[in-house]
Order: structure tokens, then C-alpha cells, then sequence
């Protein structure tokens, strides 16, 4: 999927300043868990794929560069079937 965009932080501060109505560059760099959920499913679209991510995953994600790094690595394997 070479024509698939790189996922960066930009891209998720962007996506949380849609949920929050604040411009990006005031969103807060700490992820709670409303947060998380919406980047979940926001990345789970953009891309066209479940992210299958485990409970330590997800208690890993703190903040936004946690949640690019993640992300990345869940993206970076190829998707079943």
C-alpha cells in the first residue's frame, strides 16, 4: 500500500482538533481515553482497516507521539485477508 500517506502527528493532532473544535496547535499533547477512542476510529477509516491493538497497546498511549508510534507499528503490518 505504497500509496497510502505516512501517519505523523500532525495528521493526529489535526484529527483531534476536529473532536475537540480547537485549532491544532492548541490541542494538548496528553491522550485520555475519549481521545484515544476518536483516534482510533478516525486512523481505523483514514486507512481502511481495523487496528487490532492489545490492552498493553492501548495503556501504552499517552500521549500523541505514543499514539503515532502505535499506530505506525499496527499500519506497518500487513492487514488479514
Amino acid at each position: 500500500m505504497s500509496g497510502q500517506p505516512e501517519l505523523g502527528r500532525a495528521d493526529l493532532l489535526t484529527m483531534l482538533a476536529e473532536m475537540t473544535g480547537k485549532p491544532a496547535d492548541e490541542v494538548p499533547d496528553r491522550v485520555g481515553s475519549m481521545e484515544l477512542a476518536w483516534l482510533v476510529h478516525m486512523v481505523e477509516q483514514r486507512h481502511d482497516r481495523r487496528l487490532d491493538l492489545t490492552d498493553d497497546q492501548l495503556a501504552g498511549i499517552r500521549t500523541v507521539d505514543d499514539a503515532v508510534a502505535v499506530f505506525r507499528a499496527c499500519l506497518s503490518v500487513p492487514a488479514d485477508g
